[in-house]
C-alpha cells in the first residue's frame, strides 16, 4: 500500500531507488515504506542502519530497504491512525479498576 495515497501496490514488486507509485506518483523507496521503519527506534529503523535519514518520506539510497506490503500496521498516512489521548486514558484507568 502506498504510504501517500492509500492504494494497493502488486505484491511482489522490486522497488528501485527511483520507483513512483503509480497512482500518485510518489517516491516509494522511503522510510516510510520500509517493513524495518519503526519510529523511536535507534535512527527509526529496526536494522542496524549506519547513517540517520533525514526524511522518512523521500526517497534515500539505503541498502536495507525490504518494502512493507502490510502497511496497515503502521501509524500515519494509509495506516492505522494513533488511539486518541481519551481513549488512551480510559484504557489505562481499567487496569487500575477491581
Amino acid at each position: 500500500m502506498c504510504a501517500k495515497c492509500g492504494k494497493a501496490l502488486p505484491q511482489g514488486i522490486r522497488v528501485g531507488f527511483r520507483d513512483c507509485c503509480a497512482f500518485c506518483e510518489a517516491e516509494l523507496h522511503t522510510c516510510e515504506m520500509c517493513r524495518f521503519y519503526k519510529p523511536g527506534a535507534h535512527y527509526d529503523c529496526s536494522e542496524t542502519v549506519e547513517y540517520p535519514v533525514t526524511d522518512k518520506g523521500r526517497a534515500n539510497f539505503c541498502e536495507w530497504f525490504s518494502i512493507d506490503f502490510d502497511f496497515s500496521n503502521k501509524a500515519g498516512k494509509g495506516g492505522v491512525s494513533q488511539p486518541s489521548s481519551e481513549s488512551a486514558k480510559a484504557v489505562f484507568d481499567a487496569l487500575f479498576k477491581s
